[in-house]
């Protein structure tokens, strides 16, 4: 297994198969390398079913036990079933989706060896949803998210992206994964400086202090030194599972990063938050991604407080002299 300069094993791969989506999420900053959602139709810069298949194989012999497949819509591609079937062996296999697409196709999933997905939801209300992510699939959702209980997906688990826009959802949407069985909640901190709306931005710790409240079970995670609020148990009942990803100006949850990225375009990416250090895996042989995969694992820096810190006018800009110092270490 890969180290990087910081000690940091990388056990894991994010992939975006496209960066197509039927959606169009006003905090959408689309893996990182902002909103570029392009036509609907497939593209000719994806990488094929092939390629994906060969940088998973040379992810396997670095020892990679992880893969998120991700977009865009991922459900987008329809060769995702074969991408699935053919990775290898030692990895499990997790999905993120909008869910509309996952009615028809959840047990095919399953069958290729689909274990784990994560589907997109930000409100419960129809009209809250559909401004929120600028589409009116709110009841294909619903339907996605219960073909994927029924084909063994379970549990389900929910992403919110938690800013101005949607804060006020949060305890209903608590309450909505309390009361159903197989379903939690991750709620993702809003990342401004990704997206160009700073005054969209909340304060994620007056979250955790509400669950805190809330909560009937805290439970720590070693992974990203994450907390886990179990809310609205009883006897018999564990009740439903809530946490937050956030790692903005969160030192510890960089510390605890373990993945690389691709994009669609078949280029590697040390962390979501840096578009500067894209390695091209040139033609996909599978020289080329050894060599493209080392390089990004040796490249990957620290990125909050550090690699990025804000200017006078709240605006993140790269710190010359963390890079200084950095290249001269």
């Amino acid at each position: 297994m890969l180290t990087d300069e910081f000690g940091r094993e990388v056990s894991g791969v994010r992939v975006s198969l496209t960066d197509r989506c039927n959606f169009d999420c006003v905090y959408c900053h689309n893996e990182g390398l902002g909103d570029t959602r392009g036509p609907m139709d497939p593209q000719d810069d994806e990488m094929s079913t092939d390629d994906v298949v060969r940088f998973l194989e040379v992810a396997a012999e670095f020892d990679v036990d992880a893969v998120k497949f991700t977009g865009g819509e991922p459900m987008l591609r329809q060769d995702l079933e074969e991408i699935i079937e053919r990775t290898p062996d030692q990895m499990e296999v997790s999905l993120t989706t909008n869910g509309t697409f996952l009615p028809g196709r959840a047990e095919a999933l399953v069958d290729a060896g689909l274990e784990r997905v994560n589907v997109s939801q930000d409100a419960l209300d129809p009209e809250d949803f559909a401004a929120v992510t600028k589409s009116g699939a709110y009841e294909k959702v619903l339907e996605g998210v219960e073909a994927a209980l029924e084909a063994g997906l379970d549990p389900v688990k929910l992403n919110m992206v938690v800013f101005e826009h949607t804060a006020g959802y949060v305890p209903e949407m608590v309450d909505h994964v309390a009361e159903n069985d197989g379903l939690q909640l991750q709620l993702i901190e809003y990342m401004p400086e990704l997206t160009g709306k700073p005054e969209w931005n909340i304060d994620i710790q007056r979250v955790h202090d509400w669950l805190a409240e809330q909560a009937d079970e805290i439970e720590h995670r070693e992974m990203h030194d994450r907390k886990r609020y179990w809310i609205g148990g009883d006897e018999g009942n564990s009740g439903g599972m809530v946490e937050i990803v956030d790692p903005v100006e969160n030192p510890t949850f960089c510390a605890n990063c373990h993945r690389v990225r691709v994009t669609h375009e078949g280029y590697l990416k040390g962390c979501l938050n840096r578009n500067d250090d894209l390695k091209s895996m040139g033609e996909m042989t599978k020289s080329e991604i050894r060599e493209a995969f080392r390089d990004t694992v040796a490249d990957r820096v620290p990125y909050y407080g550090e690699y990025m810190i804000q200017n006078e006018e709240g605006q993140w800009e790269v710190n010359e002299k963390y890079i200084e110092e950095y290249a001269g270490a």
